[in-house]
């Protein structure tokens, strides 16, 4: 079968695997849909891994299934979680679920850039779901992403009315725009050093948005009602946008860290002003199954405009294409490789 290699952003190889082989309680899953996620991109993370075969956020169906696989059959429509928890230990007890070293381990074999992949037995039990009627593949694609939004802004605790701060219009600041509007939040705001992606965050739920400089507090304060945001979301791993978060939190609101920063980078905390002012600081990985059912509730409402946040529907031939399009972080939203499909750059 073909698959994607990744070895850094600009050279990601179609290459030749094996079909993989199943054992008992697992599937295989033909991909039909695989959306290229800005985590992928990151190149301090990737590259001490590669070469590897990327891809997390998939549709696909089952193709085949193992002996003692209960309550799926060959030919379904499925959303396949790449990490799973295992729900017994100390982390999972305690509610915190991505923090679950299960979780971190977990994975399909070899990744969503490719024709089939074996899902583990684990996976198979806790996070293969079929897609609904009237759930697209394409929109299949954004269970993933959604669901760790949904998880950052439930640990934030979004509530009705509250004004938000995002600084980030990638396809997760997009996400969080798009679902806070959902949630009934006040004004929404948004930040990126690109016009293009200020445009599609105004198009996707911002009330307003601005270019990312110094003055951001200034001009927020102008636009609500002289008050900073409630939230403050942070989805760009710049330490600027850390900094400039800081400095954009109302009185008794929330800081949610979604993006991170390299390992070596340090930023220096207010702890002073965060003290004085009664804010919270959150961080918030991953997702887990509670928040990918919510997601796919969310889609089988049809309350967000997932499919049209998608710019670019590549075949697995171009994969390296689409992974430069996400790199430059330009007017390419969200890309998503088509794995079994000869077709061409779709607009």
């Amino acid at each position: 079968m073909r698959v994607g290699v990744y070895y850094r952003n600009d050279e990601v190889r179609l290459e030749e695997r094996p079909l993989p082989s199943i054992g008992p309680g697992e599937i295989l899953v033909k991909v039909l849909r695989s959306g290229i996620c800005g985590s992928d991109v990151l190149e301090w993370y990737r590259r001490k891994k590669a070469p590897l075969v990327l891809g997390h956020e998939i549709t696909g169906q089952v193709a085949e299934v193992g002996p003692g696989v209960k309550g799926l059959s060959l030919g379904e429509i499925v959303f396949v979680s790449h990490h799973v928890p295992c729900n017994t230990c100390r982390s999972c007890l305690r509610g915190h679920k991505t923090a679950c070293l299960t979780l971190h381990g977990t994975n399909y074999d070899p990744g969503g850039f490719a024709e089939f992949i074996r899902v583990p037995r684990l996976n198979v039990e806790q996070g293969v779901f079929p897609l609904p009627e009237g759930v697209s593949l394409d929109e299949g694609v954004f269970i993933e992403p959604l669901a760790c939004v949904l998880r950052g802004q439930r640990r934030a605790d979004l509530k009705p009315g509250e004004a938000v701060l995002v600084l980030g219009s990638g396809i997760s600041g997009i996400l969080h725009l798009a679902l806070a509007r959902f949630c009934g939040a006040g004004r929404i705001f948004a930040v990126d050093v690109n016009p293009c992606r200020l445009a599609l965050a105004r198009r996707f739920g911002a009330d307003e948005g601005w270019l990312a400089a110094d003055f951001v507090p200034e001009v927020l304060r102008a636009a609500n009602g002289g008050q900073l945001a409630d939230l403050v979301v942070v989805a760009a791993g710049d330490p600027r946008a850390f900094a400039q978060a800081f400095r954009s939190v109302e009185a008794g609101g929330t800081i949610l860290f979604f993006a991170t920063a390299k390992p070596e980078e340090r930023v220096a905390v207010p702890l002073s002003d965060l003290w004085r002012n009664d804010i919270k600081m959150l961080t918030s990985y991953g997702n887990d199954p509670h928040d990918a059912r919510t997601a796919i509730e969310i889609l089988q409402a049809k309350r967000l405009p997932l499919e049209e946040m998608i710019t670019h529907r590549l075949p697995l031939e171009r994969i390296g294409e689409g992974f430069r399009l996400v790199a430059q972080g330009g007017p390419a939203l969200k890309v998503v490789i088509c794995p079994h499909d000869r077709g061409g750059l779709d607009l």
